[in-house]
């Protein structure tokens, strides 16, 4: 039976025509022909097709390598960064150049012998120092300091700015870390250790505690918020794990020929900064920055052995080196060396081939006032007016501040000041107290009373006067407790309570009294200040020690009890005779009466004496007017 049926299907199957099967295998017939048709095409023209295969390949491939040396070639030129690699003994300083500062000099000895001897100080069991932070203000040397320590030790010394390590694309600031140190490590290699020195090292630096991470939303190459990524590689590369650095190294402890601990070579971090308090808790960890110098404006003795350093540079007369160094207390040595150099500039220009004390003095003021530019158009009016402003801060500035000395007095324009009064300290003094802290709040505050006791209104010229007075006023009361409490608000912000109403009537009961005291002061010595006034009207600039001599003679006068009221031509003394009323510290410290007056009745006979004065005379003028 079933071979009936299949011969059944073979006769139907011989009996269907051609299209029928066309129609029922059409696919594979298409698909036989086109490989078919291929195959002969490819024998006929297989050197072309081979021809095109391979150079579309090799279009791909060099399309390939061009972006990869491209981007390779970018990613090398911007990770290279702004680094100056200065080789042993090519800045030419050494510890005999370092002057002012003999006890960093002596911690700086001593981490050049730590490099100098580092294999015996290994064998010994000891660690090499790894990192050294220098802290202090701007231009105590601490760059020169690094370069000095490298050229002692006879080591390569590279210099960058840690704002140079920053860039706008991620990553590429981590690259140029890794690639600094990757740098230095092949010349530590080759010299026995290697210094980098990272100048602002805070700009990278800052601590991490109490940041927001708002740049981490800025995806993509652009680098917003990679700042602690690039503070993460600088921990990893100052304290890295111990590993084999050379290719051969590496292969032999792949083959198993080297199995003791790794020898990193020895690389010394010096970091300076302004700011060492900023600085992640991290980054001053010992292991890193190992040691912590502070670098310090120079003493007295300091600044001496820095003017004589630099003097024996340039020609000069005999210079009195004693008073150049009282005259540059709270100088920097490199402040010191510019000085010193302006006064070959000016000495040079004036025709003469040897620098005198004049030309320091000179060369001194300018640093510090700004470049002498009289005001040709000034009119009598506004030098009388900045005479008597000036005058009042000299008198007070002698009176009542003993341990500085007045230098000059003048009415000449220096940078943005019309005039000033310049004075200088006697000695270093570091710790103020209460009283010498208010007579500077007076001296502050005598422009103004000169003003209004000699002219009788007053001016514009007390801004910075004012500023001043209040700023010292506030730290009084806010940070050192000087009113009776022990509350400080420095914990909560330098300037929390500045805002507060009852912190500014305080600090205006303060500014209040020692402006009484002070007016007081220069009512008593109005002679002087007129005197002083009239020298600097006719003559521009009086020397301090001149109205040193003046006030004495006037001290001798008013002993004598033959001062007289010298008052300028149509000049008023005003509120002469109001009595200062003291100040009450402590308490709630609102400083207010029951009024809500700030401690001063307007009805006090004082202040009803000043009001009818001012009345009369407004009257008397209103009258002359008419």
């Amino acid at each position: 039976m079933a071979s009936m049926d299949s011969e059944v299907r073979r006769q139907a199957h011989m009996r269907r025509s051609p299209l029928t099967f066309v129609r029922d295998h059409w696919r594979a017939i298409l698909l036989y022909l086109g490989l078919t048709g291929l195959l002969v095409y490819g024998l006929t023209n297989a050197s072309e097709i081979t021809l095109g295969i391979l150079s579309f390949a090799f279009t791909l491939v060099y399309a390939m390598m061009f972006m990869v040396v491209q981007f390779g070639f970018l990613f090398y030129i911007l990770g290279r960064g702004r680094v100056y690699w200065v080789q042993p003994g090519e800045t030419g300083v050494y510890f005999t150049d370092y002057r002012g500062n003999d006890q960093v000099l002596e911690v700086a000895r001593r981490v050049v012998r730590l490099l100098q001897g580092a294999k015996s100080f290994k064998r010994m069991g000891g660690e090499i120092t790894r990192g050294v932070l220098l802290e202090g203000p701007p231009g105590t040397g601490k760059s020169y300091l690094a370069q000095v320590i490298a050229n002692e030790a006879g080591i390569p010394f590279a210099y960058a700015s840690a704002p140079g390590f920053q860039n706008m694309f991620m990553g590429i600031g981590n690259l140029r870390v890794r690639m600094l140190y990757g740098k230095a490590r092949k010349m530590a290699r080759k010299h026995g250790a290697a210094i980098i020195f990272i100048d602002e090292i805070d700009a990278i630096g800052m601590a991490r505690a109490g940041q927001t991470g708002g740049g981490m939303m800025m995806g993509g190459l652009f680098g917003g918020g990679a700042g602690f990524g690039l503070l993460n590689e600088l921990l990893l590369q100052m304290d890295p794990p111990n590993f084999d650095n050379g290719w051969f190294s590496r292969l032999l402890r792949t083959i198993g020929l080297r199995k003791t601990r790794a020898m990193p070579p020895i690389v010394l971090t010096m970091g300076a900064t302004n700011l060492a308090s900023a600085l992640d808790h991290a980054l001053l960890r010992p292991g890193r920055f190992d040691r912590k110098i502070h670098v310090d404006l120079p003493d007295l003795d300091g600044r001496k052995d820095i003017i004589e350093y630099y003097l024996a540079k340039v020609r000069h007369e005999d210079m009195p080196v004693d008073r150049m160094a009282n005259d540059t207390i709270l100088y920097t040595p490199v402040a010191i060396k510019f000085v010193i150099n302006e006064a070959v500039i000016h000495a040079h220009f004036d025709g003469r081939d040897a620098i005198s004390y004049d030309d320091f003095t000179r060369a001194r003021e300018n640093h510090e006032w700004g470049l002498r530019e009289p005001i040709r158009g000034l009119t009598d009016e506004d030098r009388r007016r900045l005479a008597y402003h000036e005058a009042g801060h000299a008198i007070a500035q002698v009176k009542l501040k003993e341990w500085e000395r007045l230098t000059k007095v003048t009415i000449v324009r220096h940078g943005d000041a019309l005039g000033l009064a310049a004075w200088k300290p006697v000695e270093e003094k570091r710790v103020l107290i209460r009283e010498e802290l208010l007579a500077s709040i007076q001296v502050s505050l005598a422009s103004r009373a000169a003003e209004e006791l000699f002219l009788g209104s007053q001016t514009l010229g007390v801004t910075s006067d004012f500023a001043g007075a209040t700023h010292l006023a506030f730290q009084m009361l806010s940070f050192w407790g000087m009113d009776g409490s022990f509350y400080s608000s420095l914990p909560f912000g330098p300037m929390v309570d500045a805002n507060d109403p009852r912190m500014k009537r305080k600090i205006d009961q303060v500014l209040e009294q020692e402006y009484r005291k002070v007016k007081g002061l220069l009512s008593e010595y109005s002679g002087a200040v007129h005197e002083l006034a009239q020298e600097l009207i006719e003559n521009d600039e009086v020397d301090g020690q001149d109205v040193e001599d003046m006030v004495k003679r006037w001290d001798e006068k008013i002993a004598e009890g033959k001062s007289l009221k010298a008052l300028p031509e149509g000049g008023v003394l005003v509120g002469v005779d109001a009595e200062p009323q003291p100040y009450a510290y402590g308490g709630n410290g609102s400083g207010n009466d029951a009024n809500g007056r700030n401690g001063h009745s307007d009805d006090s006979p004082g202040r009803a004496r000043r009001r009818s004065r001012l009345r009369d005379r407004y009257q008397s003028r209103g009258a002359k007017d008419s």
